[in-house]
């Protein structure tokens, strides 16, 4: 690929399989070394140990705090500092407003919207001491329109987005960079999720008339954390082939 990225130090959570996987590999390519967590521990430690020394896995639950300090200080303890932060860790539960499982709902807020305030919450200090950094948040196309059958999904991709803009006015002073990515129907097992006729018109509402590949998100988020984009910040990066427009 590049040298974009050689001997920065990334840690992307839910790297264990489809977009997360994509991404550590990418980044890797560039030539970043990479700590991946996920609550997948087989998966999240094979792909790990395909890296050799550039990779590490950590068995991590985004959703708790304690988990992150534990997480942030064996990335330092390992490679000596972040450089690299990709909130990639998410899940999707489809369920209407007025029948959608409590837990379930309150697991996606807490997951996707709370994970990511708390990655950037414990990254901001180690990418202050390394001098800047970059952040990179998985949102949605769910996180720029409405769904129907997916409030609690959608609502918590809008707040990553939200707080992706007020993370990069607040961490700018500090060299530190932050930006969202919106990925569309991408072709990986969350879609799973849904019954086949929603991904079917998923498809036929892209100008593209395909479903997106994992890689295709990598590469942007992959951009987004290189020197070619050194002077973006809190934007939204658009990945659905044309759904949105």
């Amino acid at each position: 690929m590049s040298t974009a990225l050689q001997g920065k130090i990334a840690l992307v959570t839910g790297g264990a399989r489809g977009i997360g996987a994509a991404i550590v590999r990418r980044l890797h390519a560039d030539g970043a070394r990479v700590v991946v967590t996920d609550l997948l521990e087989a998966e999240g430690q094979a792909l790990a140990a395909a890296l050799g020394e550039d990779g590490l896995f950590l068995k991590h639950d985004v959703s708790s705090d304690a988990d992150w300090a534990r997480v942030v200080a064996a990335t330092l303890e390992r490679f000596g500092r972040l450089d690299i932060l990709v909130n990639n860790a998410g899940i999707y539960h489809p369920g209407r407003i007025e029948d959608g499982p409590l837990d379930q709902v309150q697991r996606q807020f807490l997951v996707n919207q709370f994970g990511t305030y708390l990655g950037m919450r414990h990254a901001a200090a180690p990418m202050r001491a390394a001098g800047g950094g970059a952040i990179v948040n998985i949102s949605s196309i769910a996180g720029q329109v409405g769904f129907p059958g997916a409030a609690a999904y959608v609502g918590s991709k809008w707040a990553v987005r939200g707080m992706t803009k007020t993370a990069a006015i607040e961490l700018a002073p500090d060299h530190i960079r932050v930006n969202s990515v919106h990925p569309g129907f991408i072709d990986t097992p969350m879609l799973e999720n849904n019954p086949p006729e929603t991904n079917q018109a998923g498809i036929e509402a892209t100008p593209l008339k395909r479903l997106g590949k994992p890689e295709e998100i990598a590469a942007a988020v992959a951009w987004l954390c290189g020197p070619d984009a050194a002077f973006v910040t809190g934007s939204e990066v658009t990945v659905d082939g044309g759904w949105t427009l």
